[in-house]
């Protein structure tokens, strides 16, 4: 039973040597470990902390993130809405330059046009003058050809002045 029941001896010296290691422990090493066990504490802290200020800065990054692209996708839209304008701006003024100059080109055919008919009835007048002249001509000649014919004539011209 010795061995389960210890002795009196054995129980103080035990208790003796805890104390001492108790208090040397107290007295060198208590406040290193609790110097340490703070220490950690502290950095779990700062850690926790460290992250808290990387999340709010991480979510603050997204929300500017998100209002960069909104900016960037505002400015396409407009963008492509100028553009669109521009190109129709172009479209219309080129359909109303080659509107103006269809117009030019047909005004300017109908004035050719009137000046070489105005010409050709000119021409067809003055070709129509010269030919009933020659014909009056060759008509008086064939009439007047005898003195009797002649003489006929004039007295037609003058009946026909005392009539008017």
């Amino acid at each position: 039973m010795e061995l389960v029941t210890p002795g009196l001896g054995l129980i103080i010296w035990t208790s003796l040597f805890f104390l001492i290691v108790l208090f040397l422990l107290r007295k060198f090493a208590w406040k290193a470990i609790l110097d340490s066990i703070d220490e950690r504490n502290k950095s779990i802290e700062d850690a926790l902390k460290a992250a808290d200020r990387a999340r709010a800065e991480m979510a603050q990054l997204k929300n500017e993130n998100e209002a960069l692209l909104q900016e960037a996708r505002a400015e396409r839209d407009k963008m492509l809405r100028e553009a669109k304008a521009a190109a129709d701006r172009l479209i219309n003024e080129a359909h109303e330059k080659a509107s103006a100059e269809g117009q030019r080109l047909i005004k300017q055919a109908q004035e050719t046009i009137n000046n070489e008919k105005n010409a050709a009835l000119t021409e067809v007048k003055n070709q129509i003058a010269t030919l009933s002249l020659e014909l009056a001509e060759k008509v008086l000649r064939a009439k007047l050809s005898d003195r009797s014919a002649q003489e006929e004539l004039v007295k037609e011209y003058i009946k026909d002045l005392k009539v008017n």
